[in-house]
Protein backbone atom coordinates (compact mmCIF):
# COMPACT_ATOMS: atom_id res chain seq x y z
CA UNK A 1 0.00 0.00 0.00
CA UNK A 2 1.20 3.15 -1.15
CA UNK A 3 1.50 5.93 1.46
CA UNK A 4 -0.53 9.25 1.07
CA UNK A 5 1.98 12.44 1.15
CA UNK A 6 1.06 13.29 4.92
CA UNK A 7 1.89 9.83 6.30
CA UNK A 8 4.68 9.59 7.97
CA UNK A 9 7.72 8.14 5.60
CA UNK A 10 10.37 6.01 7.24
CA UNK A 11 12.51 6.95 5.00
CA UNK A 12 12.42 10.42 6.03
CA UNK A 13 12.73 9.51 10.09
CA UNK A 14 14.78 12.48 12.20
CA UNK A 15 16.51 9.06 13.06
CA UNK A 16 17.72 7.53 16.27
CA UNK A 17 19.73 8.85 19.44
CA UNK A 18 22.25 6.40 18.70
CA UNK A 19 22.59 6.28 14.63
CA UNK A 20 22.14 2.03 13.60
CA UNK A 21 23.02 0.96 9.92
CA UNK A 22 19.21 0.14 8.39
CA UNK A 23 17.82 -3.16 8.54
CA UNK A 24 18.18 -5.23 5.70
CA UNK A 25 14.52 -6.29 5.68
CA UNK A 26 12.79 -4.01 7.51
CA UNK A 27 11.52 -0.58 7.71
CA UNK A 28 12.77 1.53 10.54
CA UNK A 29 9.32 1.69 11.71
CA UNK A 30 8.57 -1.90 11.46
CA UNK A 31 12.24 -2.41 13.46
CA UNK A 32 10.53 -0.33 16.26
CA UNK A 33 7.43 -2.54 16.62
CA UNK A 34 9.43 -5.67 17.08
CA UNK A 35 12.07 -4.13 19.51
CA UNK A 36 8.65 -3.04 21.59
CA UNK A 37 6.86 -6.70 21.18
CA UNK A 38 10.58 -7.92 21.84
CA UNK A 39 10.88 -6.25 25.39
CA UNK A 40 10.48 -7.05 28.99
CA UNK A 41 7.92 -4.41 29.38
CA UNK A 42 5.62 -5.79 26.69
CA UNK A 43 5.01 -9.01 28.10
CA UNK A 44 4.65 -7.76 31.59
CA UNK A 45 1.62 -6.01 30.28
CA UNK A 46 -0.16 -9.37 30.66
CA UNK A 47 -0.43 -8.97 34.38
CA UNK A 48 -1.52 -5.49 34.66
CA UNK A 49 -4.67 -4.25 35.75
CA UNK A 50 -6.72 -2.25 32.91
CA UNK A 51 -9.86 -1.84 35.25
CA UNK A 52 -10.04 -5.16 36.98
CA UNK A 53 -7.24 -6.61 39.39
CA UNK A 54 -5.55 -9.47 37.81
CA UNK A 55 -6.77 -12.52 40.00
CA UNK A 56 -10.26 -11.50 39.49
CA UNK A 57 -10.87 -13.19 36.30
CA UNK A 58 -9.18 -14.76 33.87
CA UNK A 59 -11.32 -13.18 30.66
CA UNK A 60 -10.96 -9.68 32.11
CA UNK A 61 -9.03 -7.29 29.96
CA UNK A 62 -5.76 -6.25 31.04
CA UNK A 63 -3.00 -3.82 29.51
CA UNK A 64 -1.58 -6.09 26.95
CA UNK A 65 -5.06 -7.28 25.70
CA UNK A 66 -5.78 -3.49 25.77
CA UNK A 67 -2.84 -2.63 23.75
CA UNK A 68 -3.42 -4.88 20.96
CA UNK A 69 -7.00 -3.87 20.89
CA UNK A 70 -6.06 -0.14 20.36
CA UNK A 71 -2.69 -1.67 17.66
CA UNK A 72 -5.90 -3.80 15.70
CA UNK A 73 -8.40 -0.33 15.52
CA UNK A 74 -5.59 1.60 14.69
CA UNK A 75 -3.80 -0.14 12.31
CA UNK A 76 -7.95 -1.00 10.07
CA UNK A 77 -8.13 3.13 10.34
CA UNK A 78 -4.31 3.42 8.99
CA UNK A 79 -4.54 1.26 6.02
CA UNK A 80 -8.08 3.34 5.17
CA UNK A 81 -6.25 6.54 5.60
CA UNK A 82 -3.37 5.50 3.80
CA UNK A 83 -1.10 6.36 7.02
CA UNK A 84 1.60 4.59 8.07
CA UNK A 85 0.61 1.20 9.77
CA UNK A 86 3.73 0.19 11.32
CA UNK A 87 4.43 3.62 12.96
CA UNK A 88 0.39 3.06 14.40
CA UNK A 89 1.39 -0.24 15.60
CA UNK A 90 4.44 0.51 17.25
CA UNK A 91 3.05 3.35 19.16
CA UNK A 92 -0.12 1.57 20.02
CA UNK A 93 2.14 -1.76 21.67
CA UNK A 94 4.12 0.79 23.25
CA UNK A 95 2.12 3.76 24.60
CA UNK A 96 1.29 1.83 28.25
CA UNK A 97 4.57 0.16 28.75
CA UNK A 98 4.78 2.49 31.84
CA UNK A 99 2.24 1.77 33.42
CA UNK A 100 2.09 0.55 36.95
CA UNK A 101 0.33 -2.27 38.46
CA UNK A 102 -3.06 -2.07 39.83
CA UNK A 103 -3.98 0.58 36.70
CA UNK A 104 -4.87 4.66 37.17
CA UNK A 105 -5.12 3.78 41.23
CA UNK A 106 -1.64 2.58 40.70
CA UNK A 107 -0.15 5.57 39.02
CA UNK A 108 -1.93 7.89 41.74
CA UNK A 109 -0.56 6.36 44.71
CA UNK A 110 2.84 6.14 43.06
CA UNK A 111 2.73 9.98 42.03
CA UNK A 112 1.91 10.76 45.66
CA UNK A 113 4.66 9.12 46.72
CA UNK A 114 6.77 10.69 44.85
CA UNK A 115 5.80 14.50 44.77
CA UNK A 116 8.69 15.46 46.52
CA UNK A 117 11.01 13.87 43.42
CA UNK A 118 8.98 15.21 40.47
CA UNK A 119 6.08 12.99 40.58
CA UNK A 120 5.24 9.86 38.51
CA UNK A 121 2.99 10.03 34.85
CA UNK A 122 2.37 6.42 33.24
CA UNK A 123 2.71 8.15 30.03
CA UNK A 124 5.97 9.88 30.53
CA UNK A 125 7.02 6.91 32.12
CA UNK A 126 6.48 5.01 29.01
CA UNK A 127 9.04 7.14 27.22
CA UNK A 128 11.83 6.63 29.86
CA UNK A 129 11.48 2.71 29.56
CA UNK A 130 11.94 2.82 25.62
CA UNK A 131 14.76 5.55 26.32
CA UNK A 132 16.67 4.39 29.45
CA UNK A 133 15.33 1.19 31.34
CA UNK A 134 14.87 -1.09 28.80
CA UNK A 135 18.75 -2.64 28.72
CA UNK A 136 19.21 -5.56 25.91
CA UNK A 137 21.94 -4.24 23.34
CA UNK A 138 25.68 -3.43 24.18
CA UNK A 139 26.01 0.01 23.12
CA UNK A 140 23.29 1.94 24.69
CA UNK A 141 20.36 1.59 26.81
CA UNK A 142 16.72 1.82 25.95
CA UNK A 143 15.47 0.44 22.34
CA UNK A 144 16.89 3.46 20.75
CA UNK A 145 13.50 4.29 19.07
CA UNK A 146 12.88 6.46 15.90
CA UNK A 147 11.93 10.28 16.80
CA UNK A 148 8.94 9.61 15.70
CA UNK A 149 7.76 6.86 17.25
CA UNK A 150 9.27 7.81 20.64
CA UNK A 151 7.57 11.75 19.92
CA UNK A 152 4.08 9.58 19.47
CA UNK A 153 4.05 7.52 22.33
CA UNK A 154 4.70 10.59 24.52
CA UNK A 155 0.54 11.49 24.53
CA UNK A 156 0.93 14.57 27.06
CA UNK A 157 3.53 16.66 28.68
CA UNK A 158 3.43 19.01 31.75
CA UNK A 159 5.23 22.31 29.99
CA UNK A 160 7.89 21.71 33.43
CA UNK A 161 8.41 18.15 32.66
CA UNK A 162 8.79 19.42 28.73
CA UNK A 163 11.63 21.18 29.41
CA UNK A 164 13.26 19.05 31.45
CA UNK A 165 12.88 16.49 28.57
CA UNK A 166 13.88 18.96 25.58
CA UNK A 167 17.22 19.48 27.89
CA UNK A 168 18.01 16.15 27.20
CA UNK A 169 17.17 15.96 23.25
CA UNK A 170 20.55 17.45 22.37
CA UNK A 171 20.20 15.69 18.98
CA UNK A 172 17.46 17.17 18.07
CA UNK A 173 18.15 20.68 18.85
CA UNK A 174 19.16 21.68 15.14
CA UNK A 175 15.91 20.03 13.63
CA UNK A 176 13.18 21.58 15.29
CA UNK A 177 13.16 20.39 19.01
CA UNK A 178 13.30 17.16 20.76
CA UNK A 179 9.85 14.57 21.37
CA UNK A 180 8.56 17.16 24.08
CA UNK A 181 9.14 20.38 21.70
CA UNK A 182 5.58 20.40 20.60
CA UNK A 183 3.80 20.51 23.92
CA UNK A 184 6.20 24.10 24.08
CA UNK A 185 5.05 25.21 20.69
CA UNK A 186 1.41 23.86 21.29
CA UNK A 187 1.88 22.23 17.87
CA UNK A 188 0.58 19.07 16.60
CA UNK A 189 1.88 15.40 16.71
CA UNK A 190 2.00 13.38 13.57
CA UNK A 191 -1.43 11.57 12.22
CA UNK A 192 -0.18 8.10 13.25
CA UNK A 193 -0.15 9.66 16.97
CA UNK A 194 -3.24 11.55 16.64
CA UNK A 195 -4.60 8.17 15.41
CA UNK A 196 -3.39 6.03 18.30
CA UNK A 197 -5.08 8.58 20.55
CA UNK A 198 -8.26 8.06 19.18
CA UNK A 199 -7.94 4.03 19.06
CA UNK A 200 -7.12 4.47 22.90
CA UNK A 201 -10.95 6.32 23.67
CA UNK A 202 -12.42 3.79 21.25
CA UNK A 203 -10.89 0.58 22.61
CA UNK A 204 -11.82 1.66 26.41
CA UNK A 205 -15.07 2.63 26.07
CA UNK A 206 -15.86 -0.66 23.93
CA UNK A 207 -13.75 -3.32 26.22
CA UNK A 208 -15.14 -1.69 29.72
CA UNK A 209 -18.55 -2.42 28.73
CA UNK A 210 -17.84 -5.84 28.34
CA UNK A 211 -15.61 -6.31 31.16
CA UNK A 212 -18.26 -4.17 33.44
CA UNK A 213 -21.12 -6.67 32.40
CA UNK A 214 -18.99 -9.62 32.35
CA UNK A 215 -18.07 -8.64 36.10
CA UNK A 216 -21.96 -7.72 37.13
CA UNK A 217 -21.10 -4.84 38.07
CA UNK A 218 -23.38 -3.13 35.21
CA UNK A 219 -26.07 -4.35 33.38
CA UNK A 220 -27.67 -4.10 29.65
CA UNK A 221 -30.49 -2.80 31.16
CA UNK A 222 -28.06 0.32 32.76
CA UNK A 223 -25.54 0.56 29.47
CA UNK A 224 -29.39 1.61 27.78
CA UNK A 225 -29.40 4.66 29.62
CA UNK A 226 -26.65 6.03 27.56
CA UNK A 227 -28.21 6.86 24.18
CA UNK A 228 -25.27 5.58 22.15
CA UNK A 229 -25.84 2.28 23.44
CA UNK A 230 -29.85 1.96 23.91
CA UNK A 231 -29.69 3.42 19.81
CA UNK A 232 -27.79 0.33 18.80
CA UNK A 233 -29.34 -1.98 20.96
CA UNK A 234 -32.49 -1.50 19.62
CA UNK A 235 -30.45 -1.21 15.98
CA UNK A 236 -29.63 -4.91 16.91
CA UNK A 237 -32.41 -6.45 18.25
CA UNK A 238 -34.73 -5.23 15.12
CA UNK A 239 -32.30 -7.60 12.88
CA UNK A 240 -31.80 -10.01 15.19
CA UNK A 241 -35.04 -10.37 17.35
CA UNK A 242 -33.57 -13.96 18.54
CA UNK A 243 -30.81 -11.93 20.59
CA UNK A 244 -33.96 -10.82 22.69
CA UNK A 245 -33.65 -14.40 24.76
CA UNK A 246 -31.92 -14.62 28.14
CA UNK A 247 -29.64 -17.08 26.96
CA UNK A 248 -28.44 -15.20 24.21
CA UNK A 249 -27.63 -12.00 26.40
CA UNK A 250 -23.98 -12.58 26.07
CA UNK A 251 -24.01 -12.55 21.87
CA UNK A 252 -26.32 -9.75 21.88
CA UNK A 253 -24.08 -7.48 23.70
CA UNK A 254 -21.21 -8.51 21.33
CA UNK A 255 -23.36 -7.63 18.70
CA UNK A 256 -23.78 -4.06 20.13
CA UNK A 257 -20.36 -3.29 21.02
CA UNK A 258 -19.36 -4.29 17.61
CA UNK A 259 -21.54 -2.57 15.95
CA UNK A 260 -20.99 0.60 17.99
CA UNK A 261 -16.99 -0.28 17.39
CA UNK A 262 -17.55 -0.25 13.57
CA UNK A 263 -19.72 3.12 13.55
CA UNK A 264 -16.74 5.03 15.19
CA UNK A 265 -14.43 3.50 13.10
CA UNK A 266 -16.35 4.94 9.65
CA UNK A 267 -16.90 8.08 11.73
CA UNK A 268 -13.27 9.06 12.58
CA UNK A 269 -12.74 7.37 9.01
CA UNK A 270 -15.36 10.07 7.24
CA UNK A 271 -14.79 12.73 9.76
CA UNK A 272 -10.79 12.30 9.68
CA UNK A 273 -10.76 12.44 4.75
CA UNK A 274 -13.16 15.18 5.06
CA UNK A 275 -10.96 17.15 7.37
CA UNK A 276 -7.57 16.47 5.50
CA UNK A 277 -9.09 17.59 2.34
CA UNK A 278 -9.68 20.77 3.85
CA UNK A 279 -6.39 21.41 5.11
CA UNK A 280 -4.69 19.62 2.40
CA UNK A 281 -1.22 18.77 3.82
CA UNK A 282 1.43 18.30 1.59
CA UNK A 283 3.89 16.63 3.97
CA UNK A 284 3.93 14.78 7.10
CA UNK A 285 5.67 18.18 8.57
CA UNK A 286 2.87 20.84 7.83
CA UNK A 287 1.06 18.48 9.89
CA UNK A 288 2.03 19.85 12.94
CA UNK A 289 0.59 23.09 12.09
CA UNK A 290 -2.15 22.58 11.63
CA UNK A 291 -5.63 21.38 14.50
CA UNK A 292 -5.86 18.29 14.86
CA UNK A 293 -7.07 16.09 11.58
CA UNK A 294 -7.77 13.06 12.93
CA UNK A 295 -11.29 13.08 15.22
CA UNK A 296 -14.62 11.63 15.61
CA UNK A 297 -17.60 14.12 14.14
CA UNK A 298 -19.23 16.43 16.48
CA UNK A 299 -22.39 14.02 17.03
CA UNK A 300 -19.39 11.15 17.77
CA UNK A 301 -17.49 13.04 19.67
CA UNK A 302 -20.77 13.71 22.04
CA UNK A 303 -21.78 10.07 22.32
CA UNK A 304 -18.22 8.97 23.36
CA UNK A 305 -17.94 11.52 25.80
CA UNK A 306 -21.51 10.51 27.47
CA UNK A 307 -19.94 6.95 27.40
CA UNK A 308 -16.85 7.59 28.67
CA UNK A 309 -19.31 10.04 31.72
CA UNK A 310 -21.38 6.93 32.29
CA UNK A 311 -18.32 4.65 32.70
CA UNK A 312 -16.68 6.93 35.35
CA UNK A 313 -19.78 7.28 37.35
CA UNK A 314 -21.10 3.75 37.57
CA UNK A 315 -17.76 1.01 36.76
CA UNK A 316 -14.69 2.84 38.02
CA UNK A 317 -16.28 4.35 40.82
CA UNK A 318 -18.28 1.46 41.71
CA UNK A 319 -17.51 0.73 45.71
CA UNK A 320 -16.07 -2.73 44.50
CA UNK A 321 -13.92 -1.07 42.01
CA UNK A 322 -12.98 1.61 44.88
CA UNK A 323 -12.38 -0.79 47.26
CA UNK A 324 -9.86 -2.95 45.54
CA UNK A 325 -8.40 -0.02 44.21
CA UNK A 326 -7.80 1.42 47.79
CA UNK A 327 -6.29 -1.82 49.13
CA UNK A 328 -3.96 -1.63 45.77
CA UNK A 329 -3.03 2.13 46.42
CA UNK A 330 -1.67 0.88 50.08
CA UNK A 331 -0.23 -1.79 47.90
CA UNK A 332 2.06 0.76 46.36
CA UNK A 333 2.64 3.37 48.97
CA UNK A 334 3.93 -0.11 51.24
CA UNK A 335 6.45 -0.68 48.89
CA UNK A 336 7.44 2.70 47.86
CA UNK A 337 8.11 3.28 52.00
CA UNK A 338 10.18 -0.35 52.13
CA UNK A 339 12.37 -0.01 49.67
CA UNK A 340 13.50 3.53 50.11
CA UNK A 341 14.21 2.46 53.72
CA UNK A 342 15.80 -0.81 52.58
CA UNK A 343 16.86 -0.06 49.08
CA UNK A 344 19.13 -3.46 48.94
CA UNK A 345 15.47 -5.31 48.89
CA UNK A 346 15.72 -4.63 45.54
CA UNK A 347 18.71 -5.92 44.62
CA UNK A 348 19.32 -9.82 43.95
CA UNK A 349 22.21 -11.79 44.29
CA UNK A 350 23.81 -13.67 41.07
CA UNK A 351 26.99 -15.47 42.13
CA UNK A 352 28.85 -13.32 44.29
CA UNK A 353 27.91 -9.97 43.21
CA UNK A 354 24.04 -7.69 43.87
CA UNK A 355 22.66 -6.54 40.74
CA UNK A 356 19.85 -4.36 40.08
CA UNK A 357 16.75 -5.86 38.20
CA UNK A 358 17.15 -5.68 34.11
CA UNK A 359 21.04 -4.92 34.75
CA UNK A 360 20.07 -1.18 36.02
CA UNK A 361 22.66 0.38 38.12
CA UNK A 362 23.29 -1.19 41.55
CA UNK A 363 24.82 1.55 43.28
CA UNK A 364 21.44 4.27 42.16
CA UNK A 365 19.49 1.39 42.99
CA UNK A 366 21.28 0.43 46.17
CA UNK A 367 21.10 4.30 47.71
CA UNK A 368 17.41 4.12 47.92
CA UNK A 369 17.17 6.94 45.35
CA UNK A 370 13.28 8.05 45.17
CA UNK A 371 13.11 7.57 41.05
CA UNK A 372 14.74 3.76 41.11
CA UNK A 373 12.44 3.18 43.36
CA UNK A 374 10.06 4.36 41.28
CA UNK A 375 11.17 2.52 38.18
CA UNK A 376 11.12 -0.54 40.49
CA UNK A 377 7.68 -0.95 41.28
CA UNK A 378 6.53 1.04 38.03
CA UNK A 379 7.52 -1.99 35.77
CA UNK A 380 6.45 -4.83 38.68
CA UNK A 381 3.03 -6.33 37.29
CA UNK A 382 0.18 -7.47 39.81
CA UNK A 383 1.15 -10.57 41.10
CA UNK A 384 4.86 -9.41 41.59
CA UNK A 385 3.57 -6.51 43.79
CA UNK A 386 1.01 -8.05 46.01
CA UNK A 387 4.38 -10.96 46.36
CA UNK A 388 6.54 -8.35 47.34
CA UNK A 389 3.89 -6.83 49.43
CA UNK A 390 3.22 -9.96 51.58
CA UNK A 391 7.15 -10.88 51.48
CA UNK A 392 8.30 -7.10 52.83
CA UNK A 393 5.41 -6.75 55.03
CA UNK A 394 3.58 -9.69 55.89
CA UNK A 395 0.31 -8.70 55.17
CA UNK A 396 -1.61 -10.49 52.28
CA UNK A 397 -4.33 -7.76 51.49
CA UNK A 398 -6.15 -9.48 48.46
CA UNK A 399 -7.31 -13.29 48.45
CA UNK A 400 -6.62 -14.82 45.08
Amino acid sequence: MSLAVYASDPSKTRGRKYPESAAPTRTEYQRDRDRIVHSTAFRRLVYKTQVFLNHEGDLFRTRLTHSLEVAQLGRSIARTLCLNEDMVEAIALAHDLGHTPFGHAGQDALNECMQAAGGFEHNLQSLRVVDVLEQRYPAFNGLNLCFETRAGILKHCSRANALLLEAQEHRYVDSGGGVAARFLTRTQPSLEAQLCNLADAIAYNAHDMDDGVRSGLLTVDQLSEVPVFKRFHQQVLASHPHLAKASEARRLLYEVIRCMLSAQVYDVIETTKNRLLTAQPRSSEEVGALPPLVAFSEAMSREAGEMKSFLFAKLYRHTNVVNQMTLAKQVIRDLFAAYTGSPQEMLKKEGDTLVAEEGRDAAHVGNGDPRAVADYIAGMTDRFALKEHERMTGQKLFSA
